[in-house]
């Protein structure tokens, strides 16, 4: 099944409400697909299957820092994370990204790229910018 679009996971929000999901303490994970991946809300954990292959890239894709940050005005509040962008070297194809949990395997959400992203040096998924209007998850 193909990649349809961008989605916040269910588990991020049961996480969320829960408590599971420490942003600021646990580990966090990029993981590349190619097309043939199934991943969308209901997506709730890592999976192998459709994750792609090729240059240094190795299963469960690489670390990712993650950012919580805070703005405050006087008539709204925005908390917000952001990611550091990982790259991998040598010739990826990918369709799309799993941004998940390590410490408790969580799905957190799934980026589409909108079609086949293909780098024969270096393959960088590059983050939105690190403020309350445009990172990756927002609270309003």
């Amino acid at each position: 099944m193909a990649f349809t679009g961008n989605y916040s996971c269910n588990t991020l929000r049961t996480g969320l409400i829960a408590g599971t999901l420490k942003f600021a303490t646990d580990t966090f994970r990029l993981a590349l697909y190619t097309n043939s991946a199934t991943l969308n809300q209901l997506t709730a954990a890592y999976t192998l299957d459709g994750e792609t292959s090729g240059g240094n890239y190795v299963a469960g894709g690489q670390v990712v820092v993650a950012t919580v940050n805070t703005a405050l005005s006087s008539n709204s509040s925005t908390i917000y994370v952001s990611f550091s962008s990982p790259a991998w070297t040598g010739a990826i194809t990918a369709r799309g990204a799993l941004i998940y949990d390590v410490t408790t395997g969580a799905a957190v959400c799934v980026l589409d790229f909108g079609n086949n992203v293909t780098s024969t040096s270096t393959f960088t998924v590059t983050m939105p910018a690190n403020t309350s209007t445009a990172a990756l998850i927002r609270l309003v």
